[in-house]
């Protein structure tokens, strides 16, 4: 029987035996690992800036959507604010005192002996500042707890002459005055016309003999 030498066998071997080395096969499977965490960790880093995009367009759409609501609450308060103001307007205007109708009324209630020298019509109006709590750390500025007040007061005075021989023309007029119903409807029920000054008996160049005095009345102050 021939022998057959195969002088590659050793060789043959050592390539086998290299090929069947655990540290390369550990190697070449860190490889494959590695090289699959990249691709994982970019796979991650993509879904996170896609996140991320996402994330800052529902940001961008709910600051809209505040921005949008907090624009509406604003005009709504405008809205009522100006409401109350053209009501306030209204009610001033339907209400207030017309100087016309007190000229009227005095002019048809006249009293034999009285003459009327002057009238003064004072109004005064008295502001009341609007009154404000302090502003908490989540406002911006403070709240109005109670708003402005303009307070007005309208006070009448005549000033007449009587010429009556003892004076009681004087009397008759005032009381006159208080039973018009125009000025029961203005004036206080417990406060009508009132005496504040009387002078000393005079006489007139005609020789005619009279007495100067004074009338006041003071309507109820309203607050708006």
């Amino acid at each position: 029987m021939p022998i057959r030498l195969n002088l590659l066998a050793e060789m043959q071997a050592i390539e086998e035996s290299r090929r069947k080395d655990p540290v390369k096969r550990a190697v070449l499977g860190g490889v494959v690992l590695v090289i699959t965490m990249l691709v994982w960790s970019s796979v991650l880093m993509v879904q996170q800036m896609s996140a991320r995009s996402d994330l800052g367009a529902a940001d961008s759409s709910v600051s809209s959507q505040t921005n949008a609501y907090a624009q509406v609450v604003n005009n709504e308060k405008r809205l009522a604010d100006g409401k109350n103001r053209l009501r306030s307007l209204q009610i001033l205007a339907t209400n207030r005192f017309l100087n016309g109708n007190l000229l009227d009324v005095l002019q048809k209630n006249t009293v034999e002996n009285v003459q009327v020298t002057r009238l003064k019509v004072t109004q005064t109006y008295v502001l009341t500042d609007e009154a404000k709590k302090p502003a908490d750390d989540d406002e911006k500025r403070p709240a109005v707890t109670k708003p402005a007040t303009v307070t007005e007061k309208i006070a009448l005075t005549l000033n007449a002459t009587d010429t009556s021989s003892n004076g009681e023309a004087r009397d008759r007029f005032q009381n006159a005055l208080c039973a018009v119903p125009y000025f029961q409807k203005v004036l206080a029920k417990t406060n009508g016309f009132r005496l504040t000054s009387l002078g000393a008996p005079q006489i007139d160049p005609s020789g005619k003999s009279f007495i100067t005095f004074t009338l006041e009345a003071n309507l109820p102050d309203k607050t708006r």
